[in-house]
């Protein structure tokens, strides 16, 4: 027997409010309370006229997909370099993939779902994994 929990979630209900990155904005799909925190699915949307930085960083994941709603966004990818995703693009980012945004669209708006719920993001010198002997100290951080 399982004991995942039906969620419907509204958009005429919907609430976003201010998390991870300073200039999104996540509305959370009621996922990590429906599956006892083994996933979260949240809409995420730019904050109008919030600045926008990025730092390199990787999460500590076991699944992670983003979906783009409307807009565009543009990574960098340990590996693959930059990718631009727009609007019916998607991309599943491997567990542990050192990555980094580079910009968005004013209007972005993407559908992100994890596993687990609660995941850690460590803050890395690079998006490229350092040669062997070069020190490269990753930063547990938001």
């Amino acid at each position: 027997m399982t004991n995942h929990r039906f969620v419907a979630s509204h958009a005429a209900d919907a609430v976003f409010e201010r998390g991870l990155r300073p200039f999104f904005e996540y509305r959370d799909l009621g996922l990590r309370q429906a599956t006892d925190g083994r996933v979260v699915a949240h809409v995420i949307r730019s904050v109008p006229g919030a600045g926008f930085s990025s730092q390199p960083h990787l999460h500590r994941t076991q699944f992670q997909l983003v979906y783009v709603l409307k807009g565009w966004v543009e990574f960098e990818y340990e590996g693959q370099g930059r990718v631009r995703l727009e609007a019916g693009d998607s991309v599943h980012q491997p567990p542990g993939i050192r990555h980094r945004e580079l910009g968005h669209s004013d209007d972005v708006e993407l559908l992100e779902v994890v596993m687990p719920a609660d995941f850690e993001t460590e803050l890395v010198d690079s998006v490229e994994i350092a040669a062997p002997g070069t020190p490269c100290s990753p930063q547990v951080g938001g």
